[in-house]
């Protein structure tokens, strides 16, 4: 799609506060953008290798973000774990890949280490996430309820419960 603009018709571009997207809060979110951006860019080295190869790079990165959000969203802390962990195996896939593609001479050692820097951090959130998610579980101090951190037009501010 590029950086085409879509017809906004009447829909209020200023209104784009929603209670279920605090996800996007998330660091360890922010960082699975920022890495599915980063392998985007590598994506024409390895087609060069294998179209093969390259979705299913993208694919297993586009993974992880996508399973944040969709825990995140579920507002169940069993699904949410759930998803995590998923997101944890796409993660750890994605490093697979890579250290697989630099061995083979398929990735530069440079491109890899930015990579692998990210992923590490990520993988490193989603642990401790995990934990915490795990520790509030056990004490049973999670809320499945919809409830906000920001003022919502509403004038609604809560904690978010997770």
């Amino acid at each position: 799609m590029g950086k085409e603009s879509l017809p906004m018709g009447n829909i209020k571009l200023s209104v784009r506060k929603n209670i279920n997207r605090g996800y996007q809060k998330l660091v360890i979110w922010q960082d699975s953008i920022e890495y599915y951006r980063q392998v985007c860019l590598i994506v024409p080295q390895l087609r060069t290798h294998s179209y093969r190869i390259a979705d299913n790079m993208v694919s297993c990165v586009d993974s992880i973000h996508r399973n944040i959000a969709e825990g995140y969203c579920r507002r169940s802390i069993n699904e949410y774990l759930n998803f995590l962990n998923i997101a944890l195996g796409s993660l750890g896939e994605s490093v697979s890949s890579l250290s697989a593609y630099e061995t083979a001479g398929q990735l530069s050692e440079e491109c890899f280490e930015i990579l692998d820097c990210l992923a590490y951090k990520i993988e490193n959130g989603l642990i401790k996430l995990i934990a915490k998610l795990q520790e509030k579980k056990q004490t049973r101090t999670w809320q499945d309820t919809m409830s906000v951190r920001e003022p919502y037009d509403m004038n609604v501010s809560e904690d978010y419960g997770n």
